[in-house]
């Protein structure tokens, strides 16, 4: 699958975001070693600390179908910067990749490639505490 082909994947997912509270829709579509993908959208709620973001929807979906390989993840936002994955989405990812790809893409389809050590240099890790 094509970066482009991911992304798209991505903004479609945007698209079934339920963001009232915010009105900034976020897709992400997750890519698994074995080819399979995974698509996730934020989902917001009135008690704040219940929101969910798209990157983790879309991690928690593939491992709840036993899927733990990722090989790298898009995410979409309708803004004008690039969108970036929050900490608490940086530090779950970790947990399965040590250093996955992650495109982040803007409203205008331009978009960037990061790996996951870059955007995570010193991450909590199993064994770590």
């Amino acid at each position: 699958m094509t970066d482009r082909e991911l992304l798209l994947l991505a903004q479609e997912a945007s698209e079934k975001a339920y963001a009232p509270y915010s009105r900034f829709k976020v897709g992400a579509a997750l890519e698994c070693v074995d080819g399979s993908i995974f698509t996730g959208c934020n989902i917001e709620n009135s008690a704040l600390g219940s929101t969910m973001c798209a990157e983790r929807v879309a991690i928690y979906k593939a491992v709840s179908q036993g899927e733990k390989d990722f090989s790298r993840i898009a995410i979409y936002g309708e803004g004008e910067d690039y969108c970036m994955p929050c900490g608490s989405c940086r530090q779950v990812l970790t947990e399965f990749s040590k250093d996955m790809e992650v495109l982040c893409a803007r409203g205008s389809g331009g978009y960037v490639s990061y790996r996951l050590k870059e955007l995570m240099p010193h991450p909590f890790r199993l064994g770590d505490f």
